[in-house]
């Protein structure tokens, strides 16, 4: 039977017209086929007239073992689907730095195919990819690095001399590295996925910190080794103590996400939600919950079966977060529930926020069959909010039962519409706008009118429900 897989495997390999390459949009795959084709050009220009010496192989060999060693860390530790940091620029950064530019050029491809045998099997086009944009990200930190240095001069004889201008000229290498590398990810990220939040990726907190750590534990290896290859003995226990500190630091953040969607789980986002009301409380501003579920999603699994159902999943998920603010917490609950807390968000720019996501819920373009011109699945959701108004004192345990008995009323009503609950107004039957315009302070809306406040002033059903958590019944 593995015989007869492989062989079937090698057949498909053979078969170029099968790659799984050319199942990606043109955009990405154009871009894709760019930056390998760039990177093969520059690998054979610089070859062509490239000589060996046996004292740069023997540094070479050296750093690959090193970051030989970095790839079985992580074969032990598991690599993460995804963007997953790694410490590999910690040895190959001083390639750029102490060897032709050649080496530094061909070690990306090196790794990822030790990476691709080692540790997980990834499509072959994706290793490619991320070996082509680290390979030109080196190529460009190199151009930079010996265009800083005067021409003529040696590196470790100018690095005794100039120590300063030295520093200078590798650190302007590394940020050049950072920068080119981030471009070219990214730009491939975000045309495969528009929703992507380039500002959150590449300038959180964590992100920078890990980046910033790596480059400068890369400078302080290529410093050392300027006065002897044997620091190399020194530095690799104490990368790979960082290499496991950036995996501790991204199962972390894995255990707060939910593994389906990637949003917060059911947990984190209760407890960090509840620091959020506690803190709206005690400065006295507004907030909102918003409770979201889909409609008939169950027909959809029957129907269209579980894998359609879970990127249902994925792509409101993608909405939430393309929507949402930065501040703003969104959560999955489980099943087909999500959750949404908005600080600092007054009642009437809660309902537009919930009806904004709605809207662009159901113009989903999710087809049964995984393509443009397949049946169309159609999604909705219904959605109840929670407003706690400035001023307000409330648990969070009572704005989600506001918000569950505004989303009841939802689905009762006929559901795809958004329901709204104030603390100082009750229930408020509110139908969605027609179109996907927050209207002004004081406009109309369809089933009530919009006063100075943003709650609508008809369509009262019940007295405060957050003072009573029943949910009411549907007439």
């Amino acid at each position: 039977m593995d015989q007869a897989r492989s062989a079937v495997s090698r057949h498909r390999l053979l078969r170029v017209r099968d790659w799984p390459i050319w199942s990606l949009p043109r955009p990405l795959r154009a871009f894709v086929l760019v930056v390998i084709g760039a990177y093969l050009a520059w690998i054979a220009l610089r070859a062509a007239t490239f000589r060996f010496g046996t004292e740069d192989v023997l540094l070479f060999a050296a750093l690959l073992a090193c970051g030989a060693a970095t790839v079985e860390l992580t074969r032990r530790s598991s690599e993460p689907s995804g963007v997953a940091k790694d410490v590999y620029a910690v040895w190959e950064l001083p390639m750029v730095i102490l060897l032709p530019v050649l080496y530094a050029l061909i070690i990306p491809a090196i790794r990822t195919a030790l990476t691709q045998w080692r540790v997980r099997r990834a499509p072959v086009y994706r290793r490619v990819f991320t070996a082509s944009a680290i390979g030109i990200a080196y190529g460009a930190a190199a151009l930079v690095y010996h265009g800083v240095l005067p021409v003529g001069y040696h590196p470790r004889a100018y690095m005794w001399r100039h120590a300063d201008l030295w520093l200078l000229a590798a650190g302007a290498a590394a940020l050049a590295q950072w920068v080119v590398n981030q471009v070219l990810v990214m730009t491939a990220v975000k045309t495969a996925d528009p929703s992507t939040r380039i500002r959150k990726a590449l300038f959180g907190r964590e992100s920078l910190h890990n980046d910033v750590t790596e480059l400068c534990a890369a400078l302080l290896v290529s410093l050392g080794m300027m006065v002897s290859n044997l620091v190399l003995i020194i530095a690799l226990p104490l990368v790979t103590l960082l290499q496991r500190s950036f995996r501790h630091a991204q199962l972390l953040s894995e255990a707060r996400a939910d593994a389906k969607t990637g949003l917060l789980n059911a947990a984190t986002w209760e407890r960090d939600a509840t620091a959020e009301v506690a803190r709206a409380v005690r400065t006295g501003s507004p907030l909102a919950v918003a409770l979201l579920d889909l409609d008939r999603f169950k027909q959809i699994n029957d129907t269209y079966g579980h894998l359609l159902g879970d990127e249902v999943l994925r792509q409101i998920a993608g909405t939430m977060t393309q929507i949402l603010r930065d501040y703003d917490l969104a959560g999955r609950f489980g099943g087909e529930e999500f959750v949404m807390l908005l600080p600092q968000t007054r009642a009437v720019d809660a309902f537009r926020i919930a009806e904004r996501v709605r809207a662009h819920i159901s113009e989903l373009p999710i087809y049964s069959g995984g393509v443009d011109g397949s049946e169309r699945v159609p999604v909705t959701v219904s959605i109840g909010v929670a407003a706690l108004d400035a001023g307000s004192r409330r648990e969070l345990t009572e704005l989600l039962a506001a918000a569950d008995a505004a989303l009841y009323r939802a689905k009762a009503s006929g559901r795809d519409q958004v329901q709204m609950i104030s603390t100082s107004r009750g229930l408020s039957a509110v139908r969605p706008p027609a179109e996907d315009v927050a209207p002004p302070d004081g406009a109309a809306l369809a089933g009530g009118s919009v006063p100075a406040d943003g709650v609508p002033a008809d369509g009262v059903l019940t007295t405060d429900p957050l003072l009573a958590a029943t949910p009411f019944l549907p007439t």
